[in-house]
């Protein structure tokens, strides 16, 4: 899966900047980082105002080298987050050991254009990639299904997918909250857009913007999705045609055997899953393996990231940055996907050892990709509905949120006109 134009253009920077004399910043992202997370955001910063940005791919955690320009020290202490100014045979010596070692250089070149798909009634604290971008200063437009199925997909370089259930089972709360005012008001606004939208029922409407996603990361999209919507997506994909749906939730039965007409072919990641269509038990399919992690308990739950060569794997590897090589799990209505349901072009990134269960996983469609994030909240390990928001003041070097910004910042490493 080796991007041809990213290595050529890695390697280009190397020879042209080995020999460079001027003096450079270096934002370490090693255990030295006093703010990680805000430090995807000073990064960000300089890729908006027109600057370039070299990720140096495990070179101390995945540090960032900027040219010195006017005004970054202040932007930075504002920000909390440490820089290193090197220069002369100090950057001779990085770009040594990142030539000998397992490390590559990326040229960072624009700042991606970001949407999060959402619905109207959202909470800021209630999905963890808009928490990251508020808290990293990164801005971002809220999108849901009128934009999605009007085009407007088309003005974004990447997509996040909000803890969705794209099969219009209304997240599968019924046995606990059908009654709630929530869930209730949730029912009749979801409705209402389906409705609005010339469908008869959610599913349908669901169906039709899952389809539209799909041909976004057909032509070039890059999506990220955690939580249900990793899963509920490729059912929604692959039941297109058939019911699905419990008559608890759209007041008709599903298609007979519409197991067997499932269409794996249509889904992102994942192949050969069974339906669990009883409307009483909280699990859309056997993907998810939610119980593995619950089982475990909050202090023995951990996954391992995958080490990539970074010469020859830049964008697996760029996904896996990170300070640590072991993060701690989060859960989630979808927390793991099962090993055995993932289709083999699909690139772990990682894994419950010595288990059948996948973490963080990634993979190409058409010209674009996608990368799916299992678990909620990376430092909520629960995450009950109605729980308050994660205070990411008191996480600013949280692991878990990294991986969510390692994908914000990939996009900028492929060059505008390459997505058609």
């Amino acid at each position: 899966m080796r991007n041809v134009s990213i290595c050529l253009l890695a390697a280009a920077v190397a020879w042209g900047m080995a020999t460079s004399a001027s003096a450079d910043i270096l934002v370490p992202m090693d255990l030295s980082q006093t703010n990680h997370l805000k430090a995807y955001g000073l990064a960000w910063h300089v890729l908006s105002r027109g600057g370039n940005v070299k990720w140096l791919l495990n070179y101390r955690g995945g540090s960032f080298l900027i040219p010195e320009i006017p005004g970054l020290g202040m932007e930075a202490k504002i920000r909390n987050v440490l820089l290193e100014r090197v220069e002369g045979d100090a950057v001779a010596e990085i770009y040594r050991q990142i030539e000998q070692h397992n490390m590559e250089i990326i040229l960072l070149e624009k700042a991606p254009e970001i949407a999060i798909y959402a619905p109207p009634n959202k909470q800021p604290w209630d999905d963890a990639v808009m928490m990251a971008l508020d808290y990293a200063q990164i801005p971002y437009d809220i999108v849901y299904d009128r934009e999605v199925l009007a085009g407007e997909l088309d003005r974004y370089d990447w997509l996040h997918l909000h803890h969705e259930d794209f099969t219009g089972q209304y997240g599968k709360f019924y046995a606990g909250y059908r009654y709630a005012e929530w869930y209730v008001q949730q029912q009749v606004l979801y409705e209402k857009i389906a409705s609005s939208l010339g469908f008869k029922k959610v599913s349908e409407e669901k169906k039709a913007v899952a389809e539209r996603i799909r041909e976004y990361v057909r032509a070039g999209g890059f999506l990220f999705a955690m939580c249900s919507a990793c899963d509920t997506i490729d059912l929604a994909l692959a039941a297109g045609g058939i019911d699905i749906v419990p008559r608890e939730y759209d007041h008709d039965g599903v298609s007979p055997g519409c197991q067997q007409a499932l269409d794996f072919e249509r889904c992102f990641a994942f192949e050969n899953f069974t339906l669990i269509m009883d409307p009483d038990v909280y699990e859309f399919s056997d993907i998810d393996m939610t119980p593995n992690a619950s089982q475990r308990g909050e202090s023995n739950d951990y996954f391992s990231l995958f080490e990539f060569s970074a010469k020859y794997d830049p964008v697996p590897t760029m996904l896996v940055q990170n300070h640590v090589s072991v993060i701690k799990g989060f859960m989630g209505q979808t927390t793991s996907f099962r090993k055995s349901l993932i289709k083999k072009k699909v690139v772990l990134l990682g894994e419950v050892k010595g288990r059948d269960e996948a973490r963080y996983i990634h993979g190409n469609l058409g010209k674009g990709t996608f990368t799916f994030l299992g678990g909620h909240d990376p430092e909520d390990y629960h995450h009950f509905v109605g729980d308050p928001p994660t205070d990411l003041n008191l996480y600013p070097g949280s692991p878990g949120y990294r991986l969510i910004l390692n994908n914000i910042l990939f996009p900028a490493a492929r060059k505008k006109e390459q997505k058609t």
